[in-house]
């Protein structure tokens, strides 16, 4: 069974840092490309960044390019989002997503993430 567990999220002030983290279990974490997302309340999910099955291949949303860093340890099945200077408009639920960009077929119910003062 596919399972996707995202942590780290929380409360962070305007301009802090989260490090996310995503355990995946159930296949070959190794052979996939990874993907996190994210939902804001009362908005739709909104891809944030991927990256390719190596590690050496990534894409990001412009509006997080430079603040935000996606990475993964294959030998210990995780993927991250490294987040920094985070704004309010950065505060949604963010999860993690087996697959490239849109083409994600299982995702995790994901972690909370509030940035406000």
């Amino acid at each position: 069974e596919v399972q996707l567990v995202e942590s780290g999220g929380g409360l962070v002030q305007p301009g802090g840092s989260l490090r996310l983290s995503c355990a995946a279990s159930g296949f070959m974490f190794s052979s996939y490309p990874m993907t996190w997302v994210r939902q804001a309340p009362g908005k739709g999910l909104e891809w944030v960044s991927s990256i390719n099955s190596g590690g050496n291949s990534i894409s990001t949303l412009d509006s997080v390019k430079g603040r935000f860093t996606i990475s993964r340890d294959n030998a210990k099945n995780t993927l991250y989002l490294h987040m920094n200077s985070l704004k309010a408009e950065d505060s949604a639920v963010y999860h993690c997503q087996r697959g490239w960009r849109g083409l994600g077929d299982y995702r995790g119910q994901g972690t909370q993430v509030t940035v406000s003062s």
